[in-house]
């Protein structure tokens, strides 16, 4: 039984990394999030910072990378369903597109209450 959920676990990781890989060479927007998610996750790691404030922009960091994936998965799907333009179609993608704002707003709402707060 442990051998068939290390096996699982390890599918898992194959499949997530080649989603990841799909989505960096068609997303400009993940590499400009990823190299923002760098950036600040340094910065968190570099500063005299709480380890509660330090675990919170980290996770706020990886949590836009996340969303953006998120965003990915939802327009492609979309696009798989339909090439027309239809409103449903765009309002899924603007949605989509909303959550990864509405993600990186969080995060910086977290920086500036570790810095200004």
């Amino acid at each position: 039984m442990l051998k068939a959920l290390w096996q699982r676990f390890w599918l898992r990781c194959i499949w997530s990394w080649a989603g990841w890989r799909a989505a960096w060479r068609t997303e400009p927007s993940l590499w400009q999030w990823t190299i923002v998610c760098v950036i600040s996750c340094s910065a968190a790691l570099w500063m005299d910072l709480t380890r509660g404030e330090t675990a919170l922009l980290l996770a706020l960091s990886l949590l836009v990378v996340a969303s953006e994936l998120i965003n990915t998965a939802i327009e492609r799907t979309v696009d798989l369903v339909t090439r027309e333009q239809h409103d449903l179609a765009r309002e899924a993608k603007d949605t989509a597109s909303a959550f990864v704002a509405l993600t990186a707003l969080a995060g910086g709402v977290a920086w500036a209450a570790v810095l200004f707060g």
